[in-house]
């Protein structure tokens, strides 16, 4: 969780390109971060993919007026209100954007290719294909609001400091050591989280839920196989430990990149 979801920025710059608060152009920009390219397939009108730009001035037109992201995992349809293929989709992908205002969603395929199996992360060539999909128009499954997502975001990083002390995780190592150094990094160099025009406690409520996910993200690091040796029943004692902690830092990213969404649904009244 130390960088924002493909769906993030694609739901934060949408909103934000909806809003009149950013051209076209930097939207994209933004969402396409540092991935190669970005296509929208499935748009209709359109019988082959065709770029971001396209697409979202297309979508806006058909009536979509905001983007949710949903970061579904098994067993929890985080932020999904149907139908079962678009569902399917999302939770194979991890994550999706959901349109308001008219019934379109969109799931991502990422595709990596280097020379010869890039080792460096520079060497990567990353395309996206975004697969325009029909929606169920209803509430979104297991979304918080802002505040309770930051109110049970307080409580997770209380727990997660328990759960991980008794756990005997020591964050050090050369993984859990670059990984805090990356974090750091970006934190100095004033990354903008969130596009224009969301509140400020959303930008809070996602670097929470970016450090809680640190946490797990270390904690997990020795089920990959990057630690030292973990016993079995270690191993279930700490997935069961950390699951409920990673739960609430998915559910606060989510009611984070909804916050535009759900501040001007509360001005509607």
């Amino acid at each position: 969780m130390l960088s924002e979801p493909r769906s993030g920025r694609l739901a934060a710059w949408g909103n934000a390109l909806l809003a009149g608060l950013v051209s076209p152009d930097d939207a994209v920009l933004a969402v396409v971060g540092d991935d190669a390219v970005h296509r929208v397939e499935g748009l209709p009108g359109e019988s082959s993919p065709v770029g971001l730009t396209l697409a979202l001035g297309r979508l806006r037109a058909l009536g979509v007026s905001g983007w949710l992201v949903a970061l579904p995992a098994p067993g929890h349809p985080l932020g999904l209100s149907g139908p079962p293929e678009f569902n399917a989709r999302a939770l194979e992908a991890e994550e999706a954007v959901v349109g308001t205002g008219a019934p379109f969603g969109l799931v991502p395929e990422v595709c990596e290719a280097g020379p010869g199996g890039a080792a460096h992360a520079e060497d990567v060539h990353v395309e996206v294909v975004w697969h325009c999909l029909p929606v169920r128009e209803a509430p979104p499954a297991d979304v918080p609001s802002l505040g309770e997502a930051e109110r049970e975001l307080a409580e997770a990083l209380r727990e997660a400091t328990v759960v991980l002390t008794k756990l005997d995780v020591a964050a050090s190592g050369p993984v859990a050591e670059a990984a805090i150094d990356a974090y750091r990094a970006r934190a100095a160099a004033g990354r903008e989280l969130l596009a224009p025009g969301y509140p400020p406690r959303a930008v809070r409520v996602l670097e929470l839920a970016q450090r809680v996910g640190l946490m797990v993200s270390l904690a997990y690091e020795p089920l990959r196989g990057a630690g030292g040796a973990v016993s079995a029943s270690e191993m279930a004692a700490r997935a069961e430990a950390l699951r409920p902690v990673e739960r609430v830092a998915r559910r606060a990213q989510v009611a984070a990149f909804n916050a535009w969404v759900e501040e001007r649904e509360r001005e509607r009244g």
